[in-house]
């Protein structure tokens, strides 16, 4: 595991696709702050978003969670660590500044109310071990007798270099379709006040936690008004977007940042108008802000 911000993450970025040629599980939290390039040093952001999906050149999933309180920041940080190993990929835990800073109320429950995922272990000898020949292939200890080639390079079943376009298709599809095939399971949302919604706003992390109370004065005030709060940023729910779209007349995404997820939620949303609300600089949300928005 390593913690950073939005600098680090970038210097990190070439040890992400080596994590997921390898196949070795970590967690990789990174607590947003302003950018581009110094910005806002102490100040919180969710410009990171893209970067925590494409950080890396080349073909690979990873899992990305959004916590939205300290609770979160604890329990997801347990459940990253149990997707990394179940799927040997880098996962991420994407929060921002102020959640960083927060001081909150945390249970933390007792060792043995927290589920922890073991990594599989091989179960032949290790002459006939192949650490690359099944999807979700077991991986040894260190100084537990298995020794194995490991690249960057494209690789067979054995870890050892094949340049062919076969080994590269296989292990390309391989890396990809762990995540994919899986990702209804993967992914995790919160329905706030859907019920009845027209429209909808779509955010996640802190930004999310603020526009709670938006959304109950909006009901407040009578306006059929809801929210989908994304935990999983990748892979992205989408069939949550594909479910609401055409019975809702909008949606509105607000992001710490200019721009991001609400391409995600246009490239889905056919029927439903789609509008963006980015916030910039470390800010509440308000409501006078966005209640034109909802009406």
């Amino acid at each position: 595991m390593t913690a950073t911000s939005g600098p680090g993450f970038s210097l990190m970025a070439e040890s992400i696709g080596l994590a997921a040629m390898l196949e070795v599980p970590c967690v990789i939290v990174n607590m947003m702050r302003g950018g581009p390039s110094t910005g806002q040093p102490t100040k919180s952001s969710q410009q990171d978003v893209m970067q925590a999906r494409w950080s890396s050149h080349g073909d690979y999933e990873l899992v990305t969670f959004a916590p939205s309180t300290v609770q979160e920041v604890f329990d997801y940080t347990i459940k990253a660590f149990n997707v990394s190993e179940e799927l040997r990929i880098p996962t991420i835990l994407l929060g921002d500044a102020i959640l960083s800073h927060m001081k909150e109320l945390l249970v933390i429950p007792g060792p043995e109310e927290i589920k922890l995922v073991e990594r599989k272990r091989p179960e032949v000898p290790p002459e006939a071990y192949l650490p690359y020949a099944e999807e979700l292939s077991p991986l040894p200890e260190f100084g537990s007798g298995y020794t194995f080639h490991m690249t960057g390079l494209t690789h067979d079943e054995r870890g050892k270099p094949d340049m062919s376009p076969k080994a590269q298709d296989a292990l390309v599809r391989r890396l990809c379709e762990k995540v994919r095939k899986r990702a209804k399971k993967l992914a995790k949302v919160e329905h706030f006040m859907l019920d009845g919604a027209n429209v909808v706003i779509v955010s996640y992390g802190t930004c999310a936690r603020m526009l709670r109370s938006c959304v109950r004065k909006a009901r407040a005030e009578g306006l059929k008004v809801g929210m989908l709060r994304l935990i999983t940023l990748w892979p992205f729910p989408y069939w949550e977007i594909s479910a609401l779209d055409g019975s809702v007349r909008r949606f509105v995404v607000v992001e710490m940042n200019y721009g991001q997820m609400v391409h995600l939620v246009r490239e889905v949303a056919k029927e439903s108008e789609v509008i963006f609300h980015p916030v910039l600089g470390e800010r509440e949300v308000r409501y006078e802000e966005i209640r034109p928005l909802l009406e």
